[in-house]
């Protein structure tokens, strides 16, 4: 398996892991984090959640082989608490979200979560659903594909762009990711094409909206807060500013006192923080730089639950 972990040594420090303890690997994928957890927690357990079949299949013989300490969830992190709550969980001592597509998904053609490789348009993380990247791109009005863009991709070319895709549906549907790509290159000023790879920030945008990444990306951090028991650690991989930004505002609205009320002599218990900031961003050290360049956008974000 070619999947390099990101951030692994930095996430699993940041852990601060109990041999007896009960964690959380929000993203499984194939189990780079969560062989470094279980190999720590002979006494304790460990609760995985993944979506993806092929992915949970091959980290369930992999953890096998380290321990039988683990329960694997095929479950959208999203369903957190109701998943937990049939094991009779309704406390952890960590939780970890490693928000990065992986390696094998965006290598394995098939999947058509990337740009450089022709396959069906595609991009769903759980391919139980029928949803997928071809409906977002045959299907969806122009001002909903500007938006997507604008919102999820930060793509200053978003309404070109859109326009060309409608354009090119009109004449036959756009069914793979090359036909997607070209229609993308004939939208915007050579000039660009120089820089990033074109289809880069319209991928990201139609992927995050059809698996709904940042709006059950809220909702689990959510969940996640409230599950920690104190002393906990929740460590967050983010690698885009989207996501980045929303870890990072909901880790300030547990972390911080409300302003109205920070000066008083003496505040009510009710009004103190959840969380305590370990770290506002972990980046990759030089050595992964070199060794992994998918880390290059990679920061960890971790927190400490000190209230309940």
């Amino acid at each position: 398996m070619l999947h390099k972990s990101v951030l692994l040594k930095e996430s699993i420090d940041n852990l601060n892991i109990k041999s007896n303890g009960i964690y959380v690997d929000a993203t499984l994928g194939y189990a780079g984090h969560s062989s470094e957890i279980l190999k720590n927690i002979p006494n304790g357990h460990l609760y995985c959640f993944d979506q993806d079949d092929y992915a949970i299949n091959y980290s369930k013989n992999y953890l096998s082989n380290i321990s039988s300490n683990f329960t694997v969830i095929k479950s959208n992190f999203i369903n957190l608490t109701e998943e937990l709550s049939k094991f009779n969980v309704t406390k952890v001592d960590g939780i970890l979200f490693d928000l990065g597509v992986s390696s094998v998904q965006i290598d394995s053609a098939d999947r058509g979560f990337s740009f450089h490789q022709d396959a069906k348009l595609d991009m769903r993380m759980d391919t139980s659903k029928s949803f997928s990247a071809y409906n977002v791109v045959n299907e969806y009005s122009y001002n909903d594909l500007v938006r997507i863009l604008r919102e999820y991709g930060e793509e200053k070319y978003a309404t070109s762009i859109a326009r060309n895709i409608i354009k090119h549906r009109e004449k036959q549907p756009i069914t793979t990711t090359l036909e997607l790509v070209e229609v993308i290159k004939s939208s915007i000023p050579a000039k660009a094409m120089r820089e990033k790879h074109p289809a880069r920030r319209t991928f990201q945008a139609i992927r995050i909206e059809v698996n709904n990444e940042l709006e059950v990306l809220e909702s689990a951090l959510e969940q996640a807060i409230n599950l920690l028991d104190i002393n906990g650690r929740l460590c967050v991989i983010t690698f885009h500013s989207l996501e980045d930004k929303i870890v990072k505002n909901i880790f300030k609205k547990y972390s911080e006192i409300d302003s109205k009320i920070k000066k008083l002599p003496l505040i009510p218990d009710d009004y103190l923080p959840k969380l305590k900031i370990i770290s506002k961003g972990i980046t990759a050290s030089d050595e992964e730089l070199n060794d992994n360049f998918r880390s290059h956008s990679a920061r960890l974000r971790v927190v400490e639950k000190v209230k309940d």
